[in-house]
């Protein structure tokens, strides 16, 4: 017996509709390469700024190694007045009064020189050297030429005589040395002829 009244199965339909997701719609898909270029540029950013702190750590580093070198630099150079005066002092009488001299006149050079050794050695614990040029060749870099000598038994351009010695601190010059540089010997005047 069959129900006039009955809908017919629509079975297939409700079970395909019923299959269909119920989801909200998917969102559009971000283009792959925009994506690639946003990390790319902040890899670029992140290695660029790595350089630059690796630069800046290697800058501060030579930074404080010069200033423990060189941070005594205007001290040293003011201090170098006082031990161009004891070598003044020193040499101001020459070998023949210092052997005439007494006792006690001995004893005040004594320690004039053991003074001034000390001084030296102090200065050079610190990183301050004397520059002894005599015999050397002139180098603008570490000498300053006071004057000319025509000196044949040297080479021209040869330190012959030291004025004020020059002192360097690490590898720069705290103060050049002064100094007198040979020069070539003019060749001699030829001899007027005489006629007899």
């Amino acid at each position: 017996m069959t129900d006039s009244n009955a809908r017919p199965s629509n079975d297939g339909a409700d079970q395909a509709q019923a299959e269909q997701p119920t989801t909200a719609p998917a969102k559009e898909p971000v283009p792959s390469t925009a994506l690639e270029r946003d990390v790319s540029d902040l890899k670029d950013k992140l290695l660029r700024t790595l350089a630059d702190m690796e630069n800046l750590r290697k800058r501060t580093e030579r930074e404080v190694a010069d200033a423990r070198a060189y941070g005594i630099t205007h001290f040293a150079r003011d201090i170098l007045t006082v031990a161009d005066n004891m070598h003044r002092a020193l040499y101001a009488l020459d070998d023949e009064l210092r052997g005439k001299a007494d006792g006690s006149v001995k004893a005040l050079l004594d320690g004039v020189e053991i003074t001034e050794r000390e001084l030296l050695k102090v200065l050079d614990k610190h990183g301050v050297k004397k520059i002894e040029p005599l015999g050397e060749k002139f180098d603008p870099n570490r000498h300053q030429a006071m004057y000319e000598v025509p000196d044949p038994s040297v080479p021209a351009g040869s330190v012959v005589q030291v004025i004020q010695a020059g002192y360097l601190i690490g590898e720069r010059v705290l103060r050049p040395a002064m100094v007198a540089v040979a020069k070539k010997a003019p060749p001699p005047e030829p001899k007027p002829e005489e006629n007899s």
